[in-house]
């Protein structure tokens, strides 16, 4: 007579950490999430800290995962926000279960903090010589600066601002009286942009490794009682040859390429072609969502500046 072996009632947790921890050599390739791979034993020791911890928030856990992990960008700053991320696909996807939310998150297109900046009234005109010298200030660590930059983006920018995420870096330019004259936010590249993959000459594989080292100029603006000659490409040529030094200093790592994205309706993109940028085509007017081809948005050209001559070799590695 065959013996009937019994089996243990798991519970939920400890089911799943069994289950992850059995599969976890069948996992191949491993499961690979906010640009990190996990393995088997990564699954259950999040589980377990989750298990462990029932009281924490989802901001304490984050950061204490990549605290344990020594996930860290290249300067040395703790990625909380991206172990925060990766705890929620992770949840999303059914893997781990988070603690309720403590606060509901601000949607950031929606709302607004009250505007506190005075702007002036005095219109600054004339030729480029005659406002300098003038003043390029990066103050994404600059509180004032950062609300700033903020306040006159939503205000005066065409597309409005809805906050920053990811790496990012900010400028303001100011004359000698320390009057704000313009606002540029350099932020994180298209994921895929058909055009400037094509120019660059890499493949799905080099563009996931080597994203990092574009950033694509989200905002620029010139405020509106500004009028001087010549003083957006002069703004473009001064921001690039100290861009990837000051992108460098913050993250730990340099940029090779800048691109940006100017509407075609509105805009001819006079100034970054003054200042050397490079057009390489244009979007289809389609956003990645559509994918039955029922939206029309603007047709935007696309601009590129390298910032190294072997810009190509570097992204090809």
């Amino acid at each position: 007579m065959r013996r009937v072996k019994k089996v243990k009632i798991f519970s939920f947790g400890a089911g799943l950490r069994f289950l992850i921890a059995a599969n976890s050599a069948l996992m191949t390739p491993p499961l690979k999430v906010q640009g990190r791979e996990l393995s088997g034993a990564d699954l259950v020791s999040i589980e377990q800290l989750l298990a462990a911890h029932p009281q924490w928030s989802r901001w304490r856990l984050s950061r204490h995962l990549a605290t344990v992990w020594n996930w860290r960008n290249a300067a040395g700053q703790l990625k909380d926000m991206a172990a925060r991320s990766l705890l929620l696909k992770l949840h999303e996807r059914g893997l781990v279960r988070l603690p309720l939310r403590r606060q509901v998150p601000v949607n950031r297109m929606r709302w607004a903090p009250p505007l506190q900046t005075q702007w002036p009234e005095l219109a600054v005109e004339g030729p480029l010589v005659t406002v300098q010298p003038l003043t390029v200030r990066e103050v994404s660590a600059d509180p004032k600066g950062r609300r700033l930059l903020a306040e006159g983006l939503r205000q005066f920018h065409y597309l409005g601002h809805g906050g920053t995420v990811g790496e990012n870096l900010q400028y303001v330019v100011s004359d000698p009286q320390e009057r704000p004259l313009a606002l540029l936010l350099f932020g994180s590249a298209a994921w895929k942009c058909q055009r400037r993959d094509d120019f660059v000459g890499w493949d799905a594989r080099q563009r996931e490794r080597h994203l990092g080292l574009l950033t694509n100029n989200t905002r620029f603006v010139i405020l509106p009682w500004v009028k001087v000659p010549h003083l957006a490409s002069w703004i473009l040529g001064q921001v690039t040859r100290r861009l990837s030094q000051d992108w460098q200093a913050k993250y730990g790592h340099p940029i090779v390429l800048v691109e940006t994205f100017v509407e075609r309706q509105r805009f001819a993109g006079t100034a970054y072609r003054a200042a050397g940028w490079q057009r390489v085509g244009s979007t289809t007017g389609r956003t990645r969502q559509d994918r039955d081809h029922l939206t029309e948005v603007p047709v935007k050209d696309i601009y590129v500046y390298g910032l190294q001559s072997r810009f190509r070799e570097v992204l090809g590695a």
